[in-house]
């Protein structure tokens, strides 16, 4: 068996594996150090070790859970000196496990409702279990069960009042770590339903609403309270929460304004914003999507913009991504299945201006980029190439050029950095205010959810340690 085992396991290294790269990993640690799941499972799970582990013994690698505990945020291919695609490389072992009829992932969903406060969402969001030919339902009901018997919230007799601005990942991940700690939690969201961007950005053939409302139910039942269509600075006044008796606020609003395009045409009908689209898509609006659909951005949510406007009807659905493959901070697999659904990507393409007849969309003037040094981002710096214009039909464009939290509503004591994200203590997540911390896309910008659901974990031990310390004295 061992021998038949790692045949296979030979077979896959020698179709995933870039040996060249391999041969040069440095050994630094950087995707284990990286990686927002090694962080919140600590011993339980280490990337580097687990490669390493693959390509020297792949024959005993194929009964760990750690294959089954990556993320799909990329984290570790972003920051490899080599970008090896780690989440590639343990698909193709979690799928060789698979077909073993291995038991692994049982043990791993222990792990995940044991560590991570939203096990629902993160195992069909991040986890992507159905890709190994695993049965999505019947996961869920596993760890419906084993929560039950994990989780039972501690009850204080006066507990001390939290305040959490955002109901997305990070802010209902916060609110059930500090729940189950005894503390009277209160999430202040604007929308009309708790969520965030998992219930506004994220399609529902990724996350149905209802494994959504079930894990809010979950948290609502430990005792959180929910202020929803309640937005802060305007609803209330950040000031007034202390007027209120909470003892510390964490900020997790999440990147909700999109940036706008700078070109003209802009304002023309048929132009709309990836995150409205998204969700008006989400909630059930009637909506009137175009028969060739150009989606401008090269991230998750334009991917997934461009996947929604396939499901909706859309013959030909492009995406225009000013730089190449390499650069394009959309999750590879994820642009992959978009292109198996049909949906085309053109790189090294902006458009520089939209194109309109009698008020409406008719086109787009495109012009193809070069790529030179790194920005400021990291990412080589795209520039046009002197007549290179052309122009393509279109009868809808969505524009999907990143996104940015809105922070208006904090004091000016809590600092900002020059991107507009609030600035934290990178150990505590606390803000320049004292007993305010920050985390998720308020203190990274856009984010994967598993980011923020890491942040909303480390950010409730913080307030727990700064609540005890603020009584002891």
């Amino acid at each position: 068996m061992a021998g038949s085992v790692t045949a296979v396991s030979k077979e896959v290294l020698n179709r995933i594996l870039d040996a060249g790269k391999l041969k040069y990993c440095f050994e630094c640690g950087i995707c284990t150090a990286t990686c927002p799941m090694a962080e919140m499972l600590g011993a339980d799970y280490n990337p580097r070790n687990l490669l390493e582990r693959i390509v020297c013994e792949p024959e005993t690698i194929l009964d760990s859970d750690e294959l089954w505990l990556c993320a799909w945020c990329y984290s570790c291919q972003k920051r490899c000196p080599q970008a090896l695609k780690l989440p590639e490389i343990f698909l193709e072992m979690r799928r060789v496990a698979k077909d073993r009829g291995d038991k692994s992932f049982d043990r791993a969903l222990q792990k995940i409702v044991k560590n991570i406060p939203l096990p629902l969402v993160t195992t069909l969001v991040c986890f992507h279990p159905e890709r190994a030919g695993l049965d999505n339902e019947k996961l869920l009901n596993l760890i419906e069960k084993s929560r039950e018997a994990q989780h039972k919230p501690r009850k204080g007799e006066k507990p001390l009042k939290v305040a959490v601005i955002g109901g997305g990942p990070a802010g209902l991940s916060a609110a059930y770590e500090l729940a189950r700690k005894g503390y009277a939690v209160t999430i202040f969201e604007a929308l009309p339903e708790l969520g965030g961007m998992l219930r506004k950005g994220i399609p529902e053939h990724r996350l149905p609403k209802r494994v959504l409302a079930k894990e809010t139910k979950y948290i609502l039942d430990l005792g959180v309270e929910a202020r929803t269509n309640t937005e802060v600075g305007k609803t209330v006044a950040f000031a007034d929460l202390w007027k209120e008796d909470y003892r510390s606020v964490f900020v997790s609003v999440g990147a909700h304004k999109s940036q706008r395009l700078k070109v003209e045409g802009a304002d023309l009908d048929g132009v709309v914003h990836a995150l409205d689209f998204l969700w008006d898509s989400n909630f059930g609006k009637e909506m009137n999507v175009g028969k060739n659909v150009v989606v401008v951005g090269g991230g998750n949510v334009a991917v997934d913009a461009a996947r929604t406007a396939k499901c909706l009807g859309a013959r030909d659905v492009t995406i225009l991504y000013r730089r190449s493959v390499d650069e394009m901070s959309a999750n590879p697999w994820e642009v992959k299945e978009a292109e198996i659904e049909g949906v085309k990507v053109e790189f090294l393409v902006s458009p520089n201006r939209i194109l309109g007849e009698n008020g409406t969309v008719v086109g787009v003037e495109c012009v193809r980029m070069q790529l030179g040094e790194p920005d400021e981002s990291g990412r080589k710096k795209a520039s046009p190439v002197a007549g290179s214009e052309f122009k393509r039909e279109t009868d809808m464009v969505v524009l999907a050029i990143g996104e940015a939290p809105d922070l208006g509503f904090l004091p000016k004591d809590i600092e900002l950095n020059d991107d507009g994200t609030v600035w934290v203590n990178p150990v505590t997540l606390e803000t320049s205010l004292r007993g305010v911390f920050a985390g998720g896309d308020a203190m990274l910008g856009p984010a994967s959810v598993i980011e923020a659901i890491r942040d909303g974990k480390r950010a409730a031990e913080s307030i727990d340690r700064y609540l005890r310390s603020v009584g002891e004295n």
